[in-house]
């Protein structure tokens, strides 16, 4: 990174903050421990943005609006490309920042790298693509057209999970459409931040365009929120954080979007390929230790194939990996904080309480949680209801395929969803009547490209993410009409 970035002091490098161009110490140099989930330890420091220093990210964005906003297309897309340029130079760099701070395993470090650069040129090709439309009138000529343009400064707020990939995916998007962007990452990867910050620098992103400020949710937060030059906040987190989010920015009448929460479900019906099937719902919910709102918490199995499923399951649960998430062979690695091993201990106590059979798994060492596997969870338990953001999976046997359906939409959240069968026809029909923004047939319940419209329903979402989706969200639509000749007025 660039050595403006960070001090060392005592052997541990102290990130900076980035506003308009600049690497800066917040004026009451309040620094947060950054620690790593695998080993306990501080690997690096993070100055902490107060009032002062998100006002000054503010205005910084808000003085290049004027002039980004105006950039031609071509401009912002060799901006974006450069930006892949950097990005592959620095792969190692970045993927061994992801297994450090958030705990990511090789291969799920790699991948969320690959997504970046997809997104990325997805983004400077789209950024051709804002576009309004030509419409009739009904007074004799009259010509009617619609334009998009920017909002001007967009303020992103980003989770611990994917911190490069969602932070990322909400900048491309909004830099492509003329926007400028504040990013607030999570208060448990900031360095991610600081990276990202410095990605862009070297690709050559004019001061101001992008300012990183990491700090305390309810000081940065909500002071982005509140501000209004902030045209629009984009947020991935949970529920309640999301709730609380909304009723603010409703306050004052700021766009927003939110992907929150899920209680995924994999729906497997008896005619599937049972071996198939097991891989899917493996792959979903133990990708990144569970911590994934597409997690396939909740694998419902069509009753003749459920004891087949459960007992293979079972056999592959036990051949997957834990431990150093460096190994390329493993598959599960820490989880961010301690407190979540808690949280899972006390969903699985209430669960066995209750009649449900932890048939793997169940404990962990450090913040090291086994794959682990429930059966007989009824809805008294929380964790059939919960969000559990760990690698736990209740299996749940269903009566027929309209049994499954109903398990499935019986919950708050709806964000995605997976069928596996071989009956189209069926799958088609529940697809339809799954109450979820997404749907995956034959799949596992975590899939997402940079140009599709990702997001959910009920309480995990608000607006979508990726592609055009995202230029319509992060744009603002103008009605224009023009007046051929003299119109005819009634007085």
């Amino acid at each position: 990174m660039n050595p403006a970035s960070f001090d060392v002091i005592d052997g541990l490098p102290h990130y900076k903050l980035f506003i308009n161009g600049a690497w800066i110490r917040s004026s009451r140099n309040i620094l947060a421990d950054d620690i790593n989930p695998a080993t306990g330890k501080v690997f690096a420091r993070t100055q902490q943005a107060g009032a002062e220093e998100v006002d000054k990210a503010i205005a910084a964005a808000d003085a290049a609006a004027a002039t980004w906003g105006k950039t031609m297309v071509a401009e912002r897309e060799v901006i974006l490309l450069r930006t892949v340029d950097v990005i592959v130079r620095r792969t190692a760099e970045i993927r061994d920042m992801l297994i450090e701070e958030c705990g990511s395993v090789f291969s799920k470090a790699l991948w969320e790298i690959e997504y970046v650069l997809d997104a990325l040129r997805a983004a400077a090709g789209d950024a051709r693509h804002v576009m309004g439309e030509t419409m009739p009138m009904t007074m004799p000529g009259q010509i009617s057209i619609s334009l998009r343009k920017p909002l001007g400064v967009i303020a992103g707020i980003a989770p611990f999970n994917s911190p490069f990939l969602l932070s990322m995916k909400k900048i491309v998007y909004a830099l492509a459409a003329g926007n400028t962007f504040v990013l607030k990452p999570s208060e448990e990867t900031p360095v991610s931040g600081a990276l990202i910050a410095d990605i862009f620098e070297e690709a050559g992103l004019p001061a101001g365009v992008l300012n990183v400020v990491p700090g305390v949710p309810a000081e940065v937060g909500d002071r982005l929120i509140a501000d209004p030059r902030v045209k629009m906040i984009t947020f991935t987190g949970s529920t309640r954080t999301g709730r609380h989010l909304a009723a603010e920015a409703g306050k004052h009448l700021k766009k927003f979007t939110l992907e929150m929460g899920g209680k995924s479900p994999l729906i497997v019906l008896k005619d599937a390929d049972v071996d198939y099937a097991v891989d899917a719902a493996a792959f979903g919910v133990y990708l990144h230790q569970g911590q994934v709102c597409m997690a396939s918490s909740k694998v419902i199995v069509e009753e003749p194939l459920f004891d087949a499923f459960a007992e293979k399951f079972k056999i592959k649960t036990a051949g997957i990996k834990v431990g150093d998430p460096r190994d390329p062979e493993t598959v599960i690695g820490p989880l961010i904080r301690a407190r979540q091993c808690g949280f899972i201990d006390g969903q699985l106590k209430d669960a066995t309480e209750k009649g449900a059979k932890v048939v793997a798994g169940g404990t962990h060492e450090g913040q090291f949680y086994q794959p682990t596997v429930l059966t007989g969870v009824e809805p008294s338990m929380r964790i059939y209801h919960e969000e559990t953001f760990g690698p736990v999976v209740s299996l749940i046997r269903a009566k027929d395929a309209d049994d499954a359906l109903r398990i499935a939409n019986d919950t708050e959240y709806g964000l995605s969803a997976a069928v596996i069968t071989n009956d189209m026809q069926k799958a088609l029909d529940i697809s339809m009547r799954l109450e979820s923004g997404m749907v995956h047939v034959n799949d596992a319940t975590i899939s997402d490209e940079p140009h599709a419209p990702f997001g959910g329903t009920k309480n995990s979402g608000f607006g979508r993410e990726g592609g055009r989706y995202s230029l319509e969200e992060m744009t603002e639509v103008k009605w224009v009409t023009i007046q051929m000749g003299k119109r005819q007025f009634p007085f």
